[in-house]
């Protein structure tokens, strides 16, 4: 059994060995990966030791006081948070061994092939298709609100491999190297200025059968998996108190007392609090992870997290007054992370708009709350056992 002690002790010996202070970045992350330290949980081989979820933090707290570098999750938080725990459940031992290492180190980045023009909110009818021709398949399609896809190396890829049945069941899920022929990354530059976003055009890519993740049309199934992981990243990232879009508010409220009056007063508490609220409630969600998969609850926390946002930004530009206004720059770039506290006032309430889009939107969230987790009667679907080559569109 691997408990607190055990890892403190493993840790030390990743430190003696493999000195921060004088070993590159990379070999240190490489040999913390293959330490098992790397995500305790995992199982040997793959960067863990089979240890409880929890005690992860135990790592973490030895190596930043040791000063030991992290592997920048900012940079690479799909490929963390969304594609490495759907490897792990879905991929065979060969895909493990070959993509986990690189990713958690962070030498390969990852984006997110779901969205479509046509399938955004019903991601099911999404319309991209594979077709199999040998040990390949061809893949044609667009992709679209791909955050980072201008830096990933591998993509998560949803396409249609049998239009004969139902939207659900016809869907295949693979693991798509963005370096191919045939795939075009195009920005799309956003509200902010910036270019984090991205639309993706696939034309006769060819993905080996090896790259499939999990059974021919058990597509949506596996990508369940990617989702829900994705709504407790986005929705459960770990903050201290006053973290996050919160904080910047807190500070400006103490810093200019000029700028506060009595009805600001009011809604700056009643926001801290459902920010405190939230926050602790993704620490219990986190909790609740170290015992199996994550569920549907996530759908909740990514609702709170975009509304909280949206309404804390707001409040930020009303308390600033004129200055709130201000925007510092409209540059078109293309960022490496997204960053929704960073920069100024302007920003972050422009930034927050998108909150309640990506990672599912607040509406279909919604739907998951009231279906999956409160049990109401679902809405009636009358597209449920229709083929999806038979489909209006």
């Amino acid at each position: 059994m691997i408990d607190a002690a055990e890892l403190r002790r493993r840790t030390a010996e990743l430190l003696a060995a493999h000195p921060p202070a004088t070993t590159e970045r990379l070999d240190f992350l490489r040999a913390r990966f293959d330490a098992g330290l790397a995500w305790v949980h995992y199982p040997e081989g793959l960067g863990g030791l089979g240890a409880a979820r929890s005690l992860q933090a135990v790592v973490d707290t030895e190596l930043e006081a040791a000063g030991a570098p992290d592997n920048d999750p900012r940079r690479n938080g799909i490929g963390l948070g969304m594609a490495a725990p759907t490897i792990l459940k879905y991929g065979t031992e060969e895909q493990k061994q070959r993509y986990l290492r690189p990713l958690w180190v962070g030498e390969e980045v990852w984006c997110q092939l779901f969205s479509e023009p046509g399938a955004g909110s019903d991601l099911a009818a999404l319309g991209t298709r594979a077709v199999r021709e040998g040990d390949e398949w061809v893949v044609n399609g667009q992709k679209v609100w791909t955050s980072g896809a201008h830096n990933s190396r591998w993509a998560i890829l949803i396409a249609r491999t049998d239009p004969s049945v139902p939207k659900h069941a016809g869907i295949t899920y693979f693991l798509c190297d963005m370096t191919d022929p045939g795939v075009e990354v195009r920005p799309l530059r956003q509200i902010t200025g910036e270019a984090e976003f991205n639309e993706v055009f696939l034309t006769d890519v060819r993905i080996p059968d090896a790259c499939r993740l999990g059974e021919i049309g058990n597509g949506w199934k596996v990508a369940q998996t990617t989702l829900n992981n994705e709504r407790v990243a986005i929705g459960g990232m770990r903050l201290p108190r006053e973290g996050g879009m919160i904080g910047p508010v807190a500070r400006t409220w103490r810093e200019r007392p000029e700028l506060r009056t009595h009805d600001l007063h009011q809604r700056l508490l009643t926001l801290w609090v459902d920010a405190e609220v939230a926050r602790l409630t993704g620490e219990r969600l986190r909790q609740q992870l170290a015992l199996g998969q994550p569920g549907p609850e996530g759908a909740g926390m990514k609702l709170a997290f975009a509304r909280l946002n949206q309404e804390i930004s707001g409040l930020e530009v009303e308390l600033r007054g004129e200055e709130g206004l201000l925007y510092d720059d409209w540059t078109m770039r293309r960022p490496e992370l997204v960053d929704f506290t960073g920069r100024d006032a302007g920003y972050r309430y422009l930034r927050a708009k998108g909150n309640s889009i990506e990672g599912g939107t607040s509406e279909v969230l919604l739907n998951i709350v009231a279906e999956r987790v409160l049990g109401l009667p679902s809405e009636p679907r009358t597209d449920k056992d229709v083929a999806w080559k038979d489909l209006a569109r």
